[in-house]
């Protein structure tokens, strides 16, 4: 086996020799190419604006720190509901310490005394069923204030997701028009060499070209920060480093009427739902205070042996309520309900001014949005292809030019940020309802 081996091994290696003696062509064999290492890079993780949302919501630590009083509240239901434990009770009298001689199995039987015993306090007033309404009303309470803080932070993420969307915008804006304006100045360069324009103009040119790069580089930082902001609301852990976020700016008209949205405010809102069930856990708290005011009854039972004898004895005893009544805390709580109530009649007032406040916003962004739609958009861009066209055939000045490129850029900019503008004013009237979902 070996030896066949060897000479397969001898036979390739002379045939290049072989074939050289026959006159052929054979080229010197070639060193195996190493395997190449895998250098792409994983595509990055692209967020929409709901999975920017649901990652907030499921990972943001505040949020989760937040929900833990759910749970604190729920134990505390637990603890409310719990009946007082029984008492034992035992004792041993007239035991001869300083006579032990007198110490015996008779002794004991005939002269010693044993008590042991049971008792029970009985809650009058049905302290433990109040006790536990009380603390599921205040579980409620929680519950609606952890939903505003979750409002609070949708909101915050879509905010932060509209300036990344705008930051993205801004980058591709400044994309094109230095795509655009190199192109000017290799025409321009052309032009010099040729005769047509002076140096002084090919040198405003070139010095424009500087401000579109550092235009390009100002949008580029933008959007690192804004995803940065945005990655702090989303948890670090939970999206990668080169993230980055998925949609456009956009328009779309909301059509529900101020009326329409105060009354869906009234119905929806986290923080004033809190308040409302404010009012009924102070109700609770005076139900519970009246209940604490009836006095429990205590009962035991002692079995006792003495002198050979053995007995039994019933014990009652119970407070009477002359003095202590909890006259303070049921006069306490009734304030309470006042307070509550008047929180209650803030948070309306509160919610309504939000709507108000952001409806006109959202109105205000509205008709900015349609002037530039109407035709401003087109004209600046119209404007600048014409200057830009009759540039490169000698028909403009080079003044006119850069004039109608200023403008140009300016009318995007600002048509950018005025839809930047309008979808923060519609999350903030998302935010002013309490639900993403607007008539």
């Amino acid at each position: 086996m070996k030896k066949g081996l060897a000479l397969a091994t001898l036979s390739v290696a002379l045939m290049p020799a072989l074939a050289a003696a026959q006159g052929q062509n054979v080229p010197p064999p070639q060193p195996a190419t190493p395997p190449r290492a895998d250098t792409t890079q994983p595509a990055p993780m692209r967020l929409t604006l709901d999975d920017a949302i649901r990652i907030a919501v499921e990972h943001d630590h505040a949020l989760a720190a937040a929900r833990t009083t759910i749970l604190q509240n729920q134990a505390q239901e637990i603890t409310a509901n719990l009946r007082p434990n029984p008492v034992v009770s035992w004792d041993s009298q007239f035991f001869p310490l300083f006579h032990p001689s007198s110490f015996g199995l008779n002794y004991l039987n005939n002269d010693a005394q044993f008590d042991a015993g049971i008792g029970y306090l009985f809650e009058r007033g049905k302290k433990r069923q109040h006790r536990l309404e009380a603390a599921r009303d205040q579980t409620a309470v929680t519950r609606d204030t952890v939903d505003d803080n979750q409002r609070q932070l949708i909101f915050n993420v879509s905010q932060q997701f509209v300036a990344a969307l705008l930051a993205q915008s801004s980058v591709d804006l400044a994309n094109q028009d230095l795509d655009s304006f190199q192109q000017t100045v290799d025409i321009t360069n052309e032009r010099y060499k040729l005769g047509d324009i002076a140096e002084g103009d090919l040198l405003k040119i070139r010095l424009q070209l500087l401000q579109f790069q550092s235009d390009l580089s100002a949008a580029k930082l933008a959007k690192v920060q804004a995803l940065a902001s945005l990655r702090q609301f989303l948890g670090f852990e939970t999206v990668p480093d080169n993230y980055d976020v998925e949609g456009e700016l956009a328009y779309s008209p909301v059509h529900g009427s101020i009326e329409d949205l105060k009354a869906l405010a009234l119905r929806s809102r986290p923080d004033l739902q809190a308040a409302q069930q404010g009012v009924v856990a102070a109700r609770s708290q005076e139900t519970l205070a009246e209940a604490n005011g009836k006095r429990d009854l205590n009962v035991s039972f002692d079995y006792t042996h003495t002198a050979g004898i053995s007995s039994g004895a019933f014990f009652f005893n119970i407070d009477l309520p002359i003095f202590d009544r909890n006259q303070g805390e049921i006069a306490r709580t009734k304030y309470a309900i006042t307070q509550a109530q008047e929180t209650e009649l803030e948070n309306a007032q509160q919610v309504l001014t939000d709507v108000a406040s952001a409806y006109a916003n959202l109105k205000s962004n509205d008709e900015i949005i349609r002037l530039y739609e109407g035709g401003y958009v087109k004209q600046a861009k119209d404007s600048r292809d014409i200057s830009e066209y009759a540039y490169k055939r000698g028909a403009a000045s080079l003044l006119d030019y850069l004039d109608s490129e200023r403008t140009y850029r300016a009318n995007q900019l600002a048509y950018r940020q005025a839809l930047a503008s309008y979808m923060t004013a519609v999350e903030q009237m998302r935010q002013a309802v309490g639900t993403r979902t607007l008539p």
